[in-house]
């Protein structure tokens, strides 16, 4: 089952990818990490299927991610008298707190008192997915009036976004936590949370989640921008969720601010993946268009961790095909001779630590010796990720006796995560290196290994030993 390529796919799982079947063929298209989207579906429809991945783990001997996606809250007007009014062009239209009366074409309900606290006049409120967009002329106590700005008919309960206020909301509604409280106890790798506007909700989070999964902090809000850094160091790994961003942002602005959260996030040597619409054409057709499979190749010479598809494999017409072409399209970018100039391009310098100089020089010295594969042992992943960072040519080799971190570390760049017994001695580490990136399909004979671990074994961020050995 080893990979030809070294970037990841999250792939969502929905009604068309519910099946032993369905999910097994998925992930030998090419799925290495399966989403858990708990905006839909029951908490029984979500546990059937991660029994199914952990089934197909322990079939098929390779460690399986899996990513829960939290909804986070969901900002919506009230419903109306008709369902729904058309917004003309200059109209005046008020939006106030009042839930108990249906709405018209002067008015709808708003149940979301933070909105109101956080706009002022000259704020945007953009409805519908930005269909629509309304600018504030005057602020109430339990009201805002605003002058339409961009036309179009509201119906019941569309969405509401605020691109130019910070909302004194947590990230994490009560379904939320009741959604975390399912998917720790689940056994989720990785739980990705949305709506993430400061570094206050990354901390908030870790408190509840205490160790038991790892954070993926959606980036999807204009104020998560400006504390970018902040929210880098404190996440796990991060995710450029470009749907919401591109109706906050205008559309312009959103594939460079992907490069720089990309380029932001491999500095800091954190996973990062590409999402939203990277396929969206799939979901009714058996290809995608021209433009998405350059839109995913980007994403690719960027140096993105992983891409995922959402729709196009929970819900589409073609899942195991999106899937298909997707694993295409990154095996065919990473052959491209200028895909290693542009991902050395972007290349940062390791930091002034024991642990990435070692790393920086098992990337080194794999390139000058030709080596087939690097070799980390790995307890926490740290290891793993150091050598990620560097982006070398040789795939990397993970193995570690933490069932839960081989897991998670299925989202990372490069690597070929092995669930091994461990290791005692240098000698036996040695060995079984060579044997099993033999067994995997990693090097052949004759051919060369740099191992890199930390001694003594089992000490987290310990890396400091480098080692060259041929598999005779």
């Amino acid at each position: 089952m080893r990979r030809q390529r070294k970037a990841k796919i999250v792939a969502t799982l929905g009604p068309a990818s519910t099946t032993r079947k369905q999910i097994e063929a998925l992930f030998r298209a090419g799925a290495d990490i399966f989403r858990l989207n708990l905006s839909h579906g029951t908490h029984e429809d979500h546990k059937a299927r991660y029994d199914i991945i952990r089934q197909i783990e322990h079939d098929l001997d390779r460690p399986i991610g899996v990513l829960v996606d939290l909804q986070g809250p969901k900002l919506r007007v009230g419903a109306f008298k008709d369902g729904g009014t058309d917004l003309k062009l200059g109209q005046a239209f008020r939006l106030d707190l009042d839930s108990k009366k249906l709405g018209d074409d002067k008015r709808v309900s708003l149940p979301h008192p933070e909105i109101l606290e956080a706009v002022q006049a000259g704020s945007n409120l953009l409805l519908d997915d930005g269909r629509l967009r309304l600018m504030v002329t005057k602020e109430g106590k339990d009201f805002v009036d605003c002058e339409v700005m961009t036309a179009g008919r509201l119906t019941d309960r569309k969405g509401v976004n605020i691109p130019d206020a910070v909302l004194n909301v947590s990230p994490l509604t009560k379904k939320d936590r009741e959604d975390l409280t399912f998917g720790l106890d689940l056994g989720a790798d990785w739980i990705a949370l949305s709506f993430v506007q400061r570094p206050e909700d990354i901390a908030e989070a870790r408190r509840l989640i205490a160790g038991r999964a790892r954070i993926i902090a959606k980036l999807e809000k204009p104020a998560a921008i400006e504390h970018l850094d902040e929210i880098i160091e404190l996440s796990d790994a991060v995710m450029v969720a470009r749907g919401d961003l591109g109706v906050e942002l205008p559309p312009e602005v959103v594939p460079g601010l992907q490069k720089r959260i990309v380029v932001a996030s491999r500095k800091a040597g954190k996973p990062v993946v590409v999402a939203t619409q990277m396929l969206e054409s799939m979901v009714n057709a058996p290809a995608p268009t021209r433009a998405e499979a350059s839109d995913v190749a980007t994403a690719i010479y960027d140096g993105a961790d992983a891409v995922m598809l959402s729709a196009e494999s929970a819900s589409g017409k073609y899942p195991i095909e999106a899937v298909s072409i997707m694993n295409r399209i990154i095996e065919q970018t990473e052959r491209d001779p200028s895909y290693r100039r542009i991902i050395d391009a972007q290349h940062s310098d390791p930091e002034a630590t024991g642990n990435d100089a070692i790393s920086a020089a098992a990337a080194q010295v794999a390139r000058t010796l030709a080596a087939s594969v690097i070799v980390t042992y790995t307890t926490s992943g740290s290891t793993a990720l150091r050598v990620a960072r560097e982006r070398p040519d040789a795939p990397i080799l993970c193995l570690t006796e933490d069932l839960a971190t081989a897991r998670r570390l299925a989202l990372l760049w490069g690597a070929h995560c092995v669930h091994t017994a461990d290791i005692r001695t240098f000698s036996e580490m040695v060995e079984k290196a060579r044997r099993v990136a033999l067994k995997q399909e990693l090097a052949k004979k004759g051919e060369r290994l740099v191992i890199t671990a930390g001694v003594p074994f089992g000490r987290p961020g310990s890396t400091n030993t480098l080692r060259v050995a041929w598999i005779e």
